[in-house]
């Protein structure tokens, strides 16, 4: 409404003709339309991390091992899902990069990073001219591919996610009402252009405990009620992921691979406000 209000003030009152609002109702369109596009564009294999968070177990027919690392084997970077999630919502809300100036040192990239990581990431996004830039890469993608250990080094640690206060929503056991309801917030961010941040669980099963960003609902998805949308998973940065929802059995179901036999998972929204 502020952008139809701001299209209104700057016609003449004398050219607000009939002819003129048909004129002024295709230019708010295509306003709309332009800023939705904005607002949404998320792009896998540029606005990701490019490197994994490994898992702390390994997995053999669906069923959890606790992994033993091998000597002299170097310290594998783990725990780190929900982090990863978080980072590449904050980037995409508050980071711009320069691919034409000459790349930051390690200490001022460390303290730019920071910048960013250490924002709310439920805020709102930052205007394009109070963005911290980053200089020397084109996105987020490539400069973490290329400076991977800074990168690590200053997104946060894995273990406090243990003990956020939101996780305790997983002991509850929730009924399909709750599962209908998080697919109704799921689909209403994703049509404001924002991201979900979404925590997958099994509890009290060990099958999966897990964190995903899901970007972007695939077109036509709903053949048979099944709407299926496209997922970052920090565990498999080579490409994208689905997760899906079945109007049927009210629930949310996740991608089979090496990590995870496949089927239902609860989903909980995370990082969408304070204390979620």
């Amino acid at each position: 409404m502020k952008t139809i209000r701001r299209v209104l003030d700057v016609i003449p009152s004398n050219s607000r003709t009939a002819a003129g609002f048909w004129q002024l109702g295709a230019f708010v369109a295509l306003v709309l339309l332009r800023s939705s596009a904005v607002a949404s564009d998320f792009c896998f294999d540029r606005d990701t991390v490019g490197f994994a968070n490994a898992t702390v177990f390994e997995y053999r027919e669906g069923h959890p091992h606790l992994r033993q690392r091998e000597k002299g084997e170097p310290k594998r970077y783990t725990r780190r899902c929900f982090v990863l999630c978080r980072t590449t919502m904050q980037f995409q809300k508050f980071a711009s990069f320069d691919p034409h100036a000459a790349p930051l040192d390690d200490n001022a990239l460390a303290a730019r990073i920071r910048n960013i990581t250490r924002r709310a990431a439920w805020e709102k996004p930052l205007p394009v001219d109070q963005r911290v830039v980053f200089l020397g890469y084109p996105n987020l993608r490539a400069m973490s591919k290329a400076r991977r250990e800074v990168v690590r080094a200053n997104i946060g640690l894995g273990w406090p996610t243990y003990f956020r206060l939101g996780n305790m929503r997983m002991l509850i056991e929730h009924d399909s009402n709750y599962h209908k309801e998080t697919h109704a917030n799921l689909n209403a961010a994703l049509a404001r252009g924002d991201l979900f941040v979404a925590f997958l669980t099994t509890y009290p099963r060990l099958s999966i405990n897990h964190a995903v960003l899901v970007y972007k609902r695939k077109p036509g998805s709903q053949n048979g009620g099944i709407e299926r949308y496209l997922v970052y998973d920090p565990n498999h940065p080579e490409s994208p992921r689905e997760l899906t929802w079945s109007p049927s059995t009210r629930s949310f179901l996740y991608q089979k691979d090496w990590d995870f036999i496949g089927g239902f998972v609860r989903v909980y929204q995370i990082y969408g406000k304070w204390l979620q």
